[in-house]
Formats: structure tokens, sequence, C-alpha cells
């Protein structure tokens, strides 16, 4: 039977839902257990695709195609399930499936409402295709009192009827403030936030209580005699030095005990918590350290690299080495020197982007990394400008530049109309809606015999994650090879580059994908590991 654990939050946001529910899928994976992790998003943004950077963060995208919240992410890098299309989804996708059903005549002339059809789809995507794990973890995102939440609160009180008994709990995270003048701890914004929770039909099973100081023994008493729940059950959770710690610091306050005793259940097998341990250990106990600029135009918010950054550290988990990242806005590089920024760094990356904005700034990154030998890791974006530089600087094509930019004689970055996908053919133009419009998702690539990329996966054909519109002009490969950058990577067909890199450089590679989404702490990318490797290197020769 698979039971389900519903998780909320209340008091403020941003108190880390998310990783609530990677670290307590990742403690039940080590008691034994099988899990899957979901998020249902109350805005109605049919998916953060086309949301900007500064208000959403990061947009996580699935193998099969999902533009989903960084979350999943988060969910991915602590348990390794792959994410699926149907983890994630927002009221805008709830209420389009209703209205599509409405204009459809599905619902026989009847009044279509919030109560009954916007909670039984809601509870119809939470139910469905988790029939193969022992544990389902559903993030409501929001907190609880938000209007926009209602339905999906609503929701998941019904399912609580509509499950066999025992079959769901809730875990409700809430903020326990220290005030300052005071000097202690206030519960206070615990209990209303239960209320409010119980006030709509919801009492939580678990009370888990984020906190900057020890929450003493007698106001853990106190909350769980207010909220109602088991003195146990109430766990606090301080902040740690690394999200890694996360599942340490959970189990030692109790929380996948209290869970598995809220089920009735045991542990399947011997707890084993090595491979988290081992992690923390060489993150708190680096051997070296490396600086990796980071050359971006959403760098004020950096939760708008999130994937990026993480993959970042676990390239420095596969090296020892704690990595320091300077976080450098594009555009101050357009019309300056870069070398002041950059002379004393041990690698360069330039991540994925949208837009004109930025993109002088990061073209004259990837020169300074080719002609100055250090390290340099183009991603998306950053694959194009650095093949615009190329072509500008070794290939003699002065207005090379792309298309996303504006008219241009030298389109040697243009708009991906036709893409080959499991489905078929894709097509696209100018005119196209922005939303899932991109080439999303995994598609595999040939890397070429002898690369430098193929000797770093160890493979002749590779699967990564994409997420773009603009792809580099196959018709200019002959003109780049011949300067000196190989594409060593393709699509099957040959007509999509995928990688490219310097022969004569010690580490220059641009990926059309985004490898940082399929890196995990216990399993860094190998393109992030070697990266790091070669900044180690390059930081001994300083």
């Amino acid at each position: 039977m698979t039971r389900f654990i519903f998780i909320t939050g209340g008091v403020v946001s941003s108190l880390g839902k998310g990783l609530l529910s990677a670290a307590l899928g990742a403690l039940l994976q080590a008691r034994g257990y099988s899990v899957r992790l979901r998020k249902l998003d109350p805005y109605l943004n049919v998916d953060p695709g086309t949301m900007s950077p500064y208000q959403h963060g990061e947009v996580y995208v699935t193998d099969d195609g999902a533009e989903t919240d960084l979350d999943l992410g988060h969910y991915e890098r602590f348990t390794g399930v792959p994410s699926k299309q149907s983890d994630n989804v927002t009221s805008g996708r709830i209420y389009q499936i209703i209205l599509e059903k409405e204009r459809r005549g599905d619902y026989l002339g009847a009044t279509v409402q919030v109560i009954p059809h916007v909670t039984n789809e809601i509870k119809e995507f939470t139910l469905k295709d988790t029939d193969d794990v022992d544990f389902v973890l559903c993030e409501i995102g929001g907190t609880v009192g938000d209007i926009e939440g209602l339905p999906f609160f609503e929701s998941i009180r019904q399912l609580k009827n509509d499950l066999e008994p025992g079959q769901c709990i809730y875990v409700h995270l809430t903020l326990v403030p220290y005030v300052a003048a005071a000097r202690e701890l206030k519960t206070k914004p615990t209990q209303h936030s239960v209320k409010e929770l119980r006030s709509i039909g919801i009492q939580p099973d678990v009370l888990v209580c984020r906190t900057e100081h020890e929450l003493p023994e007698d106001d853990r008493r106190k909350i769980a005699l207010f909220c109602n729940v088991r003195r146990d059950a109430v766990i606090p959770a301080m902040d740690v030095s690394t999200i890694y710690e996360v599942p340490l610091a959970y189990h030692a306050s109790g929380l996948d005990t209290e869970v598995l005793k809220a089920f009735g259940l045991e542990h399947k097998k011997k707890l084993d918590l090595t491979r988290w341990e081992r992690i923390v250990r060489r993150i708190k106990n680096p051997e070296g350290e490396v600086t990796i600029a980071v050359v971006g135009k959403y760098t004020s918010l950096l939760d708008a690299y999130k994937s990026l950054n993480e993959a970042l550290t676990h390239g420095g988990i596969a090296n020892k080495v704690r990595v320091n990242v300077e976080w450098i806005e594009s555009e101050l590089f357009e019309g300056q020197d870069c070398a002041a920024r950059l002379e004393h760094v041990d690698g360069i990356l330039v991540p994925g982007g949208f837009g004109h904005r930025g993109a002088e700034g990061k073209i004259a990154a990837a020169k300074f990394a080719r002609q100055s030998n250090i390290p340099y890791f183009g991603i998306c974006f950053g694959m194009q400008m650095a093949v615009i530089e190329a072509a500008r600087n070794l290939a003699g094509i002065a207005s090379a530049n792309s298309t996303e930019f504006g008219k241009t004689s030298e389109k040697v970055i243009g708009l991906l109309t036709e893409w080959q996908t499991k489905k078929g053919t894709e097509v696209r133009d100018a005119k196209s809606g922005k939303g899932g419009t991109m080439r999303l998702g995994a598609y595999p690539a040939v890397l070429k015999k002898g690369s430098k990329v193929a000797g770093i996966y160890g493979a002749k054909e590779i699967s990564e994650r994409h997420r773009h519109r603009y792809e580099v002009n196959i018709a200019y490969r002959e003109r780049l090879e011949k300067a000196g950058l190989i594409f060593c990577g393709m699509s099957p067909d040959g007509e999509l580059p995928e990688m490219v890199e310097y022969k004569d450089h010690p580490w220059f590679i641009g990926v059309q994908f985004h490898p940082e989404l399929k890196s995990k702490p216990f399993e860094p990318h190998p393109l992030f590991a070697s990266f790091i490797e070669a900044a180690v290197k390059q930081s001994r020769l300083v």
C-alpha cells in the first residue's frame, strides 16, 4: 500500500519545505523504503517556464520535458529519483485542464465549481502513477492562509477520508522566532499557524519548528499542548552549515522515527546514513580550495542558479576541495577589461540565460578564458557566446551574432525551428507562444572519438537535459573548426551541435544542455568533476 505524506508550511515562506521533503525522502530511503516526491504550486501560471528568474528562481527541467519548480531539483539531488511531468502541477494547469473539459462538454452541463471539480482534479493528480512506491511525499507550495492555496488544502483534507485509515499523515513546518529584546523564543506564531490549519480540517501529525536557537523542553511541551500533537512529534529544525547535513540533523531530531510511528511502521532495514556523513565530512574538511567566477545576468538572485551552485559543490566534493564562487554580473564587462575581475580565478563558468542584456560581457569572459588558458565552462547560452567569440576573433566573421538579439548578416546562432522528439518532429517559429515551446527535456548526443568530452564521460553517446530556443548554426561548423573550435558532440542525426571544445586549451568546453540538472552530491556530474579538477590544476599554476 502506498502511503502519503502531505507537507505544508506556515507563518512565513522560505522556511525550507522543499529541503524538508527532500531530506525526509532520503531518510525513508535509508530505512529501506521507496519514495516519490511531488509539488503542488498554487500560482496561476501553467508552469514556471515563462516566469522571470527574479520572480521564481531557477526553472528545473525533467527528462520528459517538464518545466518545474526548483524544489524538484532538491528532490532529485537528495533521493536520486528522477522527477517526471506528473510530479509538479500548478493552479494554472489544474484550471486549464478543467476549462478544456468544460468546453468539450465533459461535465454534461453541470455548473463547474471549486468543490468538487477543482479539488477532484487536484486529488486525481496527487494519486496518479503512485502504485509502485512505498511513500509519496507531497509538498504544498505557499503558506497556510494564502487564499490561492485553499483548494489544495481542501483536497488533501478530503484525501484523508478517501484513503484507507493510516494511509496518510500531515507534516507542518512552522517558524519559532527569537525575539532578541526579550531574549526568548516565541511559540505563538506556530500556535496560530496550526489553528489556521485546523480551521480547515487538517490536524498535523508532526510539527517541524524552524528556529535559530535550541528549542527548550518547556517550549516543546507548550507547542505540543496547544497544537494537539505529541511532544516527541514536535521536531526542532535549526540552521546547519550545509544543506547536505539536513538529513543527518532531521534524523538526530527524530523526524523519520516520528513519521514512521505516525503510520505504525518500523524501518525495513538497518539505517545507513554513511554516504551523507561522508559528503558532510568532505564539505567541512576540504583538502584545498578553488575560486570559480560565474559570469551571469541574474546574479542578484542566486536561486536563479540553484542547481548550478549545487553542481559546483558536487564537483568540489569529487575533488575534496571547497569551491568558492564569485558571482559577477556580465554587464560589468561590456566595454571594460575583464582582467581585473578574472585574472585571479581558477575557472570561469558562463551559465544559461535569455536576451541580449549582458551578452557582450559573457562573450568578453569567454575571450579572456581562451586567451589566458583559464578553464572555461559554457552552459547553453554560455556555449553560444563562446561560439560567437570564436567566430569573431578566430574565424574572422566580425559581424557574427545571434538572431535572438535582432537582425544580423552572420547568423552563427539562430532560432531552432525544427527538431526530432520521441513523438515526432517539433516545429516552432518566431511567432510561437513562449510557454513550453523550447527544446525541453533529455536528448541524446554522440561524442567525437578521442575528444576531451568523450574521455570525461567515458562513453560514446550520452543523454542530457535541454532548455533552449536558439542553436549553433551547423553551416558555420567548417569555418569554426578550421579556426580551432572543435564540434565534439552532435545530435545523432548530425544536425544540432551539442558540445564544443578547444583541443589546445587546458579545459575549454561548451555544452548546449544543462548538466547541472543531473548532478548529485553522491554522484557528481562528470563535467563538473572534471571542470573543478582542471581548476585545481590551475590554482597550482598561479
